[in-house]
């Protein structure tokens, strides 16, 4: 009975040191990619509510990747819409493996996350629920036409943090 007690309590003092450590999270999903392939024409869509419009935020793509990704960068285009109306697009460009072709990111197997800034020090002129989309804009070197099916990218988030 006492050891059911000290590991129920253990238990709890991990959730809250863990639940803690990330308190400057706003928002944060993942959203994973059908085989591990990024289609063209399928942008990835999140949705998130902002009440904050005082406070200073960084925003971050979430990009997971395996084997299969067979670039040293990756192109992005995103579109972020705001509860007015308003519309900013951008096209991004991120480096995925160092010059030896090793990819870039965190995760000790051959598969790698990566953080990349997206916007910083931005505060959110108006209150509301705010739609963002990312397409790969991926073309193979010396080609126009876009890559139809990215291979090896696994995952794809968006995260928003506030600023300390």
């Amino acid at each position: 009975m006492e050891i059911t007690r000290i590991i129920r309590s253990v238990f709890f003092f991990l959730l809250i040191c863990l639940s803690s450590c990330d308190e400057n999270r706003v928002y944060d999903l993942y959203k994973p990619l059908n085989n591990s392939v990024w289609k063209l024409k399928e942008p990835v869509r999140f949705q998130f509510s902002i009440s904050d419009t005082i406070y200073t935020h960084n925003l971050f793509f979430g990009i997971r990747n395996n084997q299969n990704y067979q670039y040293s960068n990756l192109f992005l285009i995103s579109e972020l819409n705001f509860p007015n109306g308003k519309k900013v697009v951008d096209t991004l460009e991120y480096r995925m493996a160092d010059p030896s072709g090793r990819f870039l990111g965190t995760g000790l197997s051959s598969n790698k996350e990566n953080k990349l800034f997206y916007k910083e020090n931005i505060i959110f002129p108006v209150k509301g629920s705010y739609h963002i989309s990312i397409k790969q804009a991926m073309r193979k070197s010396g080609e126009s036409k876009g890559i139809d099916n990215l291979q090896g990218i696994t995952d794809v988030g968006f995260r928003i943090e506030k600023v300390k």
